[in-house]
């Protein structure tokens, strides 16, 4: 027989009072923080920032790993079950393992990932894993190392090869690597990464998940994106020409992708990796963008909320954070920012698309 719990004075102890979901007011349940640990990357992305001249924050602007832990409390504590680390490029902030083991400890939060370029995760895999870090994702644009260098304009191809088989090595899973495609750059690679689904990245290992994602007008991209983005119908068809695209639940994540499995007309000898053929999925924020769906807030590196993407509307957390406010008063902040969330984006329709750098909001 099942007993309930008993407080020490023999009443029945009341359950835990559920946490209010955030939700802004178009209705929308917010559970998933992305938060931006440094605007430094050790790459310059073609379609994100220029080679040279990149304006970099101070250290005194950029958020504490004290005060980014006390951010994702608050967060956690209202109803946040997801928390993403991106950077730039997180690996290159010190500490990030201890922060982890902080963040992996908070009561209520049930997935923190990490998107990365991929080219310092070699040494770091097995310590994240262990200070509990559940996912990856990598951002890898082509697997032709002499092409590498045109698209990241960092020689980094070998280092970025060796840390997805480093994530994979120690068991993360699901490994998704992120593809932007660029016209006349890498769209030729389409099914390369397909047929990566379909075999071991490196032998003995397991799938890895390809994300097909739409060019943004963001940053560096803004004023071509038009002209150089591959949309997701044009990679769909280009899949279909050489095999079948069938409907799959996609691996664990807060992402918006739709998922499939990738059958080809032709068996090309392929020996599937451990555990089975990983997933094609589509981030169309173009497109079809899924706006009605988002579920996001982020926290830019230097303490500010952005409720969108694609907004330059940011609210102050960091003057709050060091002028010694309440948690109470930091989840007013935090509730604000969900409430001005808006009902969709307009990305492209601005003027100030260039000015909303990927680096310092976190993708």
């Amino acid at each position: 027989m099942k007993h309930e719990p008993r407080t020490r004075a023999g009443v029945p102890a009341r359950p835990p009072a559920p946490v209010p979901a955030l939700r802004d007011k178009h209705g929308r349940t917010i559970s998933y923080l992305r938060i931006s640990l440094t605007d430094r990357c050790n790459m310059r992305c073609l379609y994100c920032l220029p080679e040279e001249g990149v304006a970099l924050k101070s250290h005194r602007d950029i958020l504490t790993l004290e005060e980014v832990l006390r951010v994702a409390r608050v967060a956690v504590s209202l109803g946040v079950t997801g928390i993403r680390l991106t950077g730039g490029e997180p690996l290159v902030r010190k500490g990030l393992v201890d922060l982890v083991v902080g963040l992996s400890a908070l009561k209520g939060l049930e997935d923190l990932a990490i998107t990365t370029n991929g080219t310092l995760l070699a040494p770091l895999a097995a310590p994240l894993k262990a200070a509990g870090l559940g996912r990856i994702n990598i951002s890898l644009d082509t697997l032709r190392p002499e092409r590498f260098p045109r698209l990241a304009r960092r020689h980094l191809f070998t280092e970025a090869a060796d840390g997805i088989k480093a994530a994979l090595a120690v068991g993360f899973d699901p490994v998704k690597l992120n593809v932007v495609l660029v016209r006349g750059l890498n769209d030729d690679e389409v099914l390369d990464f397909a047929r990566l689904t379909r075999r071991p990245f490196a032998p003995g290992l397991g799938a890895v998940h390809v994300r097909f994602i739409e060019l943004m007008p963001l940053g560096e991209s803004a004023h071509q994106a038009a002209d150089l983005r591959v949309t997701g119908q044009e990679v769909r068809e280009w899949l279909l020409a050489a095999g079948e695209l069938i409907p799959a639940g996609g691996p664990v994540g807060n992402g918006p992708a739709e998922y499939y499995r990738w059958v080809p007309l032709i068996n090309e000898g392929e020996v599937l990796p451990i555990g089975g053929a990983g997933t094609i999925g589509f981030i169309n924020p173009i497109s079809r963008h899924f706006c009605s769906r988002c579920n996001r807030l982020r926290l830019t590196a230097d303490g500010k909320i952005n409720p969108c993407l694609a907004s330059t509307l940011e609210i102050d957390l960091r003057t709050a954070l060091r002028s010694g406010a309440e948690e109470d008063e930091l989840a007013e902040i935090l509730r604000t920012a969900v409430g001005r969330k808006p009902e969709e984006h307009n990305m492209g329709a601005g003027e100030d698309d260039e000015l909303r750098r990927m680096s310092r909001l976190g993708g």
